[in-house]
């Protein structure tokens, strides 16, 4: 389960909207994951949000800006946190990964969050876990 404060949701729906045309990108950080009875019932909170640059510069693809990543990664470490979720918008389609998102899917561990502004007014977000070209839905609770 992802845990999210509104804040930080209330952050990334406007990084998402402040970004349009093009889809935002970014880290989502916290400390290290509270693990239940087996490794899927991990429990994940989030406490930094890291805008990063989308340098697709694309309405329909990202890829997160490497230099900036390089930063944020060693930030993360330096404070004894872990990187918890990448997030990024879908400007067009709904809030599920593409083809595109799991071919990027590099870290297993994190989350995938998606906001879809397909309905700019009522933006939809949604949490998922990619394993092995695996999509499943991660419980998203919202503080």
């Amino acid at each position: 389960m992802l845990i999210l404060g509104k804040d930080f949701l209330d952050k990334i729906i406007e990084h998402s909207k402040r970004a349009l045309p093009n889809e935002a990108c970014g880290i989502l950080a916290g400390p290290p994951s509270c693990i239940g009875q087996d490794k899927e019932d991990s429990v994940r909170r989030v406490n930094r949000v890291y805008e990063m640059t989308n340098a697709d510069k694309s309405p329909e693809t990202f890829f997160m800006d490497a230099k900036e990543q390089l930063k944020v990664v060693k930030e993360i470490r330096s404070l004894g946190i872990e990187m918890v979720a990448i997030y990024h918008s879908h400007v067009a389609s709904r809030a599920y990964p593409s083809s595109h998102d799991v071919e990027l899917a590099f870290y297993p561990e994190a989350s995938y969050v998606i906001v879809s502004l397909k309905d700019k007014d009522n933006p939809n977000v949604r949490a998922f876990k990619i394993r092995d070209n695996k999509i499943t839905e991660e419980k998203m609770k919202i503080e």
